[in-house]
């Protein structure tokens, strides 16, 4: 059974909904997905380019809810604000540190929960990827969970940030092993040393541009 079919059915509706437009629009590919635990707290963690991102990793988990920190500014609307909570987003306000987002997602992991991250913070303006926030890797080391990187190709092509309309193209999750605690407990020389952290998820993004695509059938 779905995680939360019953509870969070907005969530579930709209998940269908997104990754059926995505299916007819862009030919959506997702290779991997039995890479995300079917139980207990982790981390997704995406390259980050496009608007589009958040959706198809939400897609990319078929039976676990996706929980998301989004900017403050997000939340300027009544239909947003009604919105947003039900499907599992929680404001952060990005203007600075938000501890108390943080905590929440904390939280949640412990709760064995899924969070989704984008380890880059913001959009990609030319869709290469950049480096990982203090804040993220401040987050993975405290939840102590497994981290599972996904490199999500071709919705910077589609919906760019910037972009006034949608674009032709083909979009293509991958979706790596799972980083283990034990990994990331190894990946700091020091201890707090969240920068390390940070670049070991966006090293493992990046790896999964690059290798051959999988012989496993996809989604």
């Amino acid at each position: 059974m779905r995680e939360g079919l019953f509870r969070q059915p907005l969530y579930w509706l709209s998940r269908f909904g997104v990754w059926l437009g995505l299916k007819l629009k862009y030919r959506m590919k997702i290779d991997g997905w039995r890479n995300i635990p079917s139980s207990g707290g982790a981390v997704l963690a995406a390259n980050h380019c496009s608007y589009l991102d958040p959706p198809v990793m939400c897609a990319c988990s078929p039976g676990r809810i996706v929980h998301f920190m989004a900017r403050d500014t997000l939340f300027s609307n009544a239909v947003a604000r009604w919105y947003f909570p039900r499907v599992g987003v929680m404001p952060l306000d990005r203007t600075k540190g938000d501890l108390g987002a943080l905590k929440k997602a904390i939280a949640l992991l412990k709760e064995g929960r899924v969070i989704g991250l984008f380890p880059e913070g913001t959009r990609s303006p030319d869709g290469q990827m950049r480096e990982a926030k203090g804040g993220i890797g401040f987050l993975i080391a405290k939840g102590d969970v497994p981290v599972v990187p996904i490199h999500i190709s071709g919705t910077f092509a589609a919906f760019p940030k910037g972009g006034k309309k949608f674009m032709p193209s083909r979009v293509v999750a991958r979706i790596g092993k799972p980083i283990t605690p034990e990994e990331i407990r190894a990946a700091m020389p020091k201890k707090n040393d969240y920068e390390a952290v940070g670049a070991l998820v966006m090293r493992r993004i990046r790896d999964l541009a690059e290798e051959p695509p999988s012989p496993v059938k996809s989604v």
